[in-house]
């Protein structure tokens, strides 16, 4: 018995919503191209459910309606009863599925509110204390503004070890250029020549996050 094909109704069901080719099918659902190959071969019922969902949400068509499309035991009669059992099999899934969702949407906002915590813990000083001192300032023109800088620099350096980054280098040093790291702002220079820090960059172990700003060191 040669293998089934389910090409063409996928291809009417694809046009039917602007999608011109299986390429684009797999890139709108995010679904590998290898999962739009089975669905042609009517293997829908090896499919996971997640997949099965975005491909019917971007079809435009029932969970129901794509797996009776697309469904080998469609192809010989007597059949009636097992379809109806995996449908049901299917529609489980699908419950389970959307608990899952939202298990993980509740999982991801108690650990946004737990990451805000922490933050606000880290910076608190600066929270209670900047404001007063600010408009301390602000008030007095005789304020010395230096005496403003502990508030912001160490609950800043608490964050930043706290999350493992380190600055690059410290503004105003002069170290060889890296262009891995830094940032030229004008000018040309070769690797290995000294440059000199104008803004800090940042690493996150080895991952970087902010290329150091350098510039051209001016001759004496």
């Amino acid at each position: 018995m040669p293998n089934p094909d389910f090409t063409q109704k996928l291809q009417d069901l694809a046009q039917k919503v602007g999608i011109t080719s299986f390429q684009a099918l797999s890139k709108a659902a995010g679904v590998s191209e290898r999962q739009i190959l089975r669905l042609r071969r009517g293997e829908v019922e090896q499919m996971r459910v997640d997949v099965l969902l975005k491909l019917s949400s971007v079809l435009q068509v029932s969970l129901n309606e794509l797996v009776t499309t697309f469904s080998l035991l469609e192809l010989s009669k007597g059949n009636e009863v097992s379809t109806q059992q995996m449908l049901q099999e299917i529609a489980d899934l699908k419950k389970e599925y959307q608990r899952s969702q939202l298990q993980i949407a509740q999982q991801r906002e108690l650990l946004l509110q737990e990451f805000q915590q922490s933050s606000l813990q880290l910076l608190e000083s600066l929270l209670l204390q900047f404001p007063a001192a600010a408009q301390k300032a602000r008030e007095n023109p005789q304020f010395e503004a230096v005496k403003i800088l502990p508030l912001v620099e160490n609950p800043l350096k608490k964050l930043l070890q706290a999350w493992g980054i380190e600055a690059i280098a410290p503004i105003g040093a002069e170290i060889p250029y890296d262009p891995q790291i830094h940032q030229l702002m004008t000018g040309t220079v070769q690797p290995g020549e000294l440059v000199k820090v104008r803004y800090s960059g940042y690493l996150q172990g080895e991952k970087l996050v902010y290329r150091a700003k350098v510039s051209l060191i001016e001759p004496v």
